[in-house]
């Protein structure tokens, strides 16, 4: 076995590379993503040389403790002038050199995450999970313990294309439609970061290819999902999950200021709005400040005044909305002008048919 201090490093790194299906990987791919995936384990560590890599590869294949490694090479075009590359994967998309048996214990955590997993629209449509269900002996007609709320979708394999393709950091072609053009079909090369769901509806945030701005997608206006094995992926540059903490919902303005949202909630919804809270930073207030509101607003009799923190957009207006008159908002004049709005609009609609 080499005896550079990297060599069994690297085998792992190139094991996962050479089992993934996702991605065609010629010896100079293998070599710079090795080199990515070490310089993230230790930033100070030298880089290696393609000669390393094949080297690798032949200890892996043939001179090594590994028993029946079988490496496929293959062709697959390198761009538009029909120039094509050499790639390499293993001939078995399950293989590996590292795998081993389950423990008792580690099967019987693995049957009960795969029952729980099979609930979830979508999921059991990838074959990598239907295949471990099959070979445990998991069944999808056990009685379930813990259960969701699904949003139905009229192709479930959507979900498990881009569950995929984000896991595997894939880029796709994103075939879709708009609402108020169902006919018109539109396509995006993007880079698939996360799925996220609100209020029974599925999204994809992802960035596009050619300006990475970042875009949001609805599940049930995606038509199809086309994986572009041999363009090279971009990670989003942070956390996108933090981009959420500010609102409600989906909806991202990056312009858009944050709010301190005062309001007041009625007896009769106080405790489902403290047991449920409409934004994570929903706090009640101190005692000086309630007494301030209460003296500023003494027509409010009774219920609980609450703060949130949130940047203004559709979903936080119609959720303040939604209450009706248990939920008033008191500051800042800009929110409470954009209720007032809805409330009017409201009413508008309804004097319409009112006999």
């Amino acid at each position: 076995m080499p005896k550079n201090k990297n060599a069994m490093t690297r085998y792992k790194i190139l094991d996962e590379l050479l089992s993934n299906r996702y991605h065609n990987y010629s010896l100079d791919d293998l070599t710079e993503e090795v080199n990515n995936r070490l310089s993230d384990i230790n930033p100070e560590t030298d880089g290696i040389g393609r000669r390393t890599i094949e080297k690798d590869i032949e200890y892996i294949e043939y001179k090594g403790p590994f028993e029946g490694v079988d490496i496929e090479r293959y062709y697959v075009a390198a761009g538009t002038n029909g120039r094509k590359k050499m790639c390499l994967r293993y001939a078995s998309p399950n293989f590996s050199i590292f795998s081993k048996p389950l423990t008792d214990d580690e099967e019987y955590l693995l049957k009960e995450a795969l029952s729980l997993l099979g609930q979830f629209e979508g999921l059991p449509s990838l074959e990598g999970l239907e295949g471990l269900r099959l070979g445990l002996g998991v069944r999808y007609n056990e009685r379930k313990i813990v259960s969701f709320t699904k949003s139905p979708l009229e192709n479930s394999n959507i979900f498990g294309k881009l569950f995929t393709a984000i896991s595997e950091r894939q880029v796709i072609e994103l075939h879709h439609h708009k609402f108020n053009d169902p006919n018109k079909g539109l396509a995006v090369a993007i880079y698939p970061y996360l799925l996220k769901e609100y209020n029974r509806r599925w999204y994809l945030f992802g960035s596009a290819e050619s300006d990475l701005k970042l875009l949001n997608f609805a599940l049930d206006r995606i038509d199809d999902v086309v994986p572009l094995p041999s363009h090279k992926y971009v990670d989003y540059d942070g956390d996108l999950n933090e981009r959420f903490e500010d609102i409600v919902g989906v909806t991202l303005f990056d312009d858009s200021p944050l709010h301190e949202i005062y309001f007041w909630v009625s007896d009769m919804s106080k405790d489902y709005v403290g047991t449920k809270p409409i934004h994570e930073s929903q706090r009640t207030l101190s005692d000086a400040k309630v007494s301030e509101l209460r003296e500023r607003y003494p027509a409010l009799d009774g219920g609980r005044f609450y703060r949130i923190d949130c940047k203004e957009n559709y979903e936080l207006i119609r959720e303040l909305a939604s209450f009706g008159k248990e939920l008033v908002v008191l500051e800042p004049s800009e929110i409470q002008d954009k209720i007032w709005e809805r409330i009017c609009g409201m009413e508008a609609e309804y004097m319409k048919v009112r006999k």
